[in-house]
């Protein structure tokens, strides 16, 4: 009779997922899931044929811990405003896990920043167009921006290079909100591109 597996494929997951905050993902090595675990590399590739396939393992399970986060700005009464709060707890909360999901290329399809961005936009969208009286297409191309302003800060905070406070970035994204919201429903045509870009600089550069 074989040896009992003392390890499940979930504590090797989590083993490897602690290495991951803390070294980051090229860190994963048999042997150093093996010394976190405390055991040999013998149980890991009783479940895993090969560490790529414990990293694409690591990779969804860094997928799901981001939309328990997502989920959590889901629930406050503007939905999108959770949505880049949590984005942003995130990425303070968890760098490794957020250079992992979003600054390192994937060969997955179902990953990377723009599919977040993505999967974000179609939760939040509804929200903003209630909210803001905006269509779908106008809500997407706010959510858009400001998403961009968030993905900014996030990776600056991930590469330890944040200079601004939680109350700065506040302020921040209040006023990128104001400007894109405003400009939307001052400038018809503006989310589509058909404005007279000329005409609105030359008026607001006047004032």
């Amino acid at each position: 009779m074989p040896p009992r597996v003392k390890f499940q494929k979930e504590d090797i997951v989590s083993a490897a997922v602690n290495i991951v905050r803390k070294k980051g993902i090229e860190a994963i090595t048999a042997r150093e899931v093996a010394a976190e675990l405390g055991v040999s590399t013998r149980p890991i590739f009783t479940w895993f044929e090969t560490i790529e396939q414990l990293k694409c393992e690591v990779y969804k399970q860094a997928q799901d811990h981001y939309r328990r986060y997502i989920r959590e700005g889901l629930k406050v009464k503007i939905p999108f405003l959770g949505v880049g709060q949590q984005y942003i707890r995130f990425a303070k909360e968890e760098p490794e896990l957020y250079k992992l999901l979003f600054l390192a290329r994937s060969s997955d399809s179902s990953g990377g920043a723009m599919k977040a961005l993505e999967l974000s936009q179609d939760l939040v969208r509804e929200s903003i167009m209630n909210i803001y009286n905006m269509n779908a297409y106008t809500a997407d191309c706010y959510f858009r921006n400001l998403w961009l302003v968030a993905f900014s800060i996030a990776t600056l905070i991930v590469t330890d290079d944040c200079p601004y406070t939680d109350k700065e970035i506040s302020s921040i994204f209040t006023e990128m909100s104001l400007a894109v919201c405003k400009a939307y429903k001052e400038i018809p045509g503006l989310a589509k591109g058909n404005y007279d870009r000329d005409a609105i600089f030359t008026e607001l550069v006047s004032k």
